[in-house]
Protein backbone atom coordinates (compact mmCIF):
# COMPACT_ATOMS: atom_id res chain seq x y z
CA UNK A 1 0.00 0.00 0.00
CA UNK A 2 1.25 3.21 -1.20
CA UNK A 3 2.41 5.78 2.04
CA UNK A 4 -0.33 7.57 3.33
CA UNK A 5 -0.17 11.55 3.80
CA UNK A 6 -3.28 13.22 5.74
CA UNK A 7 -5.69 14.67 3.82
CA UNK A 8 -8.87 16.69 4.25
CA UNK A 9 -10.76 13.67 5.05
CA UNK A 10 -8.32 12.72 8.09
CA UNK A 11 -9.02 15.98 9.35
CA UNK A 12 -13.25 15.95 8.96
CA UNK A 13 -12.82 11.90 10.88
CA UNK A 14 -10.91 14.08 13.50
CA UNK A 15 -12.95 16.92 13.66
CA UNK A 16 -10.37 19.07 13.15
CA UNK A 17 -12.55 20.65 10.11
CA UNK A 18 -16.53 20.55 10.23
CA UNK A 19 -18.53 18.55 7.85
CA UNK A 20 -22.34 17.31 7.91
CA UNK A 21 -22.00 14.21 8.98
CA UNK A 22 -25.03 12.00 8.05
CA UNK A 23 -23.37 8.24 9.42
CA UNK A 24 -20.91 7.19 11.21
CA UNK A 25 -20.07 3.86 13.06
CA UNK A 26 -16.35 2.29 13.93
CA UNK A 27 -15.41 1.56 10.56
CA UNK A 28 -16.96 4.21 8.24
CA UNK A 29 -18.17 7.80 7.81
CA UNK A 30 -20.27 9.82 5.71
CA UNK A 31 -20.73 13.55 5.08
CA UNK A 32 -22.43 15.91 2.32
CA UNK A 33 -20.51 17.41 -0.27
CA UNK A 34 -19.03 20.48 -0.26
CA UNK A 35 -19.33 20.90 -4.19
CA UNK A 36 -22.32 18.82 -5.16
CA UNK A 37 -22.53 17.23 -8.48
CA UNK A 38 -26.10 16.22 -7.81
CA UNK A 39 -29.21 16.91 -6.02
CA UNK A 40 -27.70 14.34 -3.23
CA UNK A 41 -24.07 13.74 -3.16
CA UNK A 42 -23.03 12.19 0.11
CA UNK A 43 -19.38 10.85 0.67
CA UNK A 44 -18.76 7.47 2.62
CA UNK A 45 -14.89 7.12 4.04
CA UNK A 46 -13.47 4.82 5.26
CA UNK A 47 -11.67 5.28 8.99
CA UNK A 48 -8.77 3.73 8.05
CA UNK A 49 -7.03 5.84 5.37
CA UNK A 50 -6.56 3.57 2.49
CA UNK A 51 -5.27 6.85 -0.76
CA UNK A 52 -7.18 4.61 -3.48
CA UNK A 53 -9.11 1.95 -4.32
CA UNK A 54 -5.81 0.34 -6.43
CA UNK A 55 -4.35 0.16 -2.41
CA UNK A 56 -6.66 -1.81 -1.08
CA UNK A 57 -5.29 -5.33 0.29
CA UNK A 58 -6.72 -8.51 0.45
CA UNK A 59 -6.91 -7.58 4.36
CA UNK A 60 -9.23 -5.02 3.37
CA UNK A 61 -11.98 -7.12 1.92
CA UNK A 62 -14.35 -6.99 4.95
CA UNK A 63 -13.94 -2.87 4.80
CA UNK A 64 -14.09 -2.51 1.20
CA UNK A 65 -18.39 -4.64 2.06
CA UNK A 66 -18.64 -2.85 5.13
CA UNK A 67 -18.32 0.95 2.47
CA UNK A 68 -20.78 -0.49 -0.16
CA UNK A 69 -23.36 -1.99 2.70
CA UNK A 70 -22.65 1.55 4.23
CA UNK A 71 -23.51 3.76 0.93
CA UNK A 72 -26.68 1.24 0.44
CA UNK A 73 -27.57 2.41 4.05
CA UNK A 74 -27.19 5.82 3.59
CA UNK A 75 -28.94 6.25 0.04
CA UNK A 76 -32.32 4.43 1.95
CA UNK A 77 -31.90 7.22 4.22
CA UNK A 78 -31.62 10.16 1.81
CA UNK A 79 -34.60 9.43 0.62
CA UNK A 80 -33.03 7.71 -2.54
CA UNK A 81 -35.76 5.44 -3.63
CA UNK A 82 -35.84 5.87 -7.48
CA UNK A 83 -31.81 4.97 -7.57
CA UNK A 84 -28.69 6.40 -7.40
CA UNK A 85 -25.01 6.00 -8.40
CA UNK A 86 -22.09 5.13 -6.43
CA UNK A 87 -18.74 5.99 -8.01
CA UNK A 88 -15.12 5.43 -6.86
CA UNK A 89 -12.39 7.50 -8.90
CA UNK A 90 -9.25 5.62 -8.94
CA UNK A 91 -6.18 8.11 -9.16
CA UNK A 92 -5.60 10.99 -11.00
CA UNK A 93 -6.76 9.82 -14.44
CA UNK A 94 -10.30 8.43 -12.56
CA UNK A 95 -10.36 12.01 -11.66
CA UNK A 96 -9.41 11.56 -7.93
CA UNK A 97 -8.68 14.63 -6.13
CA UNK A 98 -8.38 14.04 -2.21
CA UNK A 99 -6.15 10.71 -2.20
CA UNK A 100 -7.89 8.99 0.34
CA UNK A 101 -10.76 6.39 -0.65
CA UNK A 102 -14.13 7.26 -0.94
CA UNK A 103 -17.69 6.67 -2.49
CA UNK A 104 -19.48 8.94 -3.91
CA UNK A 105 -23.27 8.58 -3.77
CA UNK A 106 -25.26 10.59 -6.06
CA UNK A 107 -28.77 10.61 -6.73
CA UNK A 108 -31.47 12.91 -6.77
CA UNK A 109 -31.88 13.33 -11.09
CA UNK A 110 -31.61 11.08 -13.48
CA UNK A 111 -28.23 10.21 -14.49
CA UNK A 112 -26.90 10.09 -17.39
CA UNK A 113 -24.49 7.70 -19.66
CA UNK A 114 -21.90 7.42 -19.98
CA UNK A 115 -20.47 9.46 -16.61
CA UNK A 116 -17.62 11.40 -18.22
Amino acid sequence: MSETKDTIFGKIIRREIPANIVYEDDLALAFTDVNPQAPVHILVIPKKPIVKLADAESQDQALLGHLLLTAQRVAAEAGLNNGYRVVINNGADGGQSVYHLHLHILGGRQMAWPPG
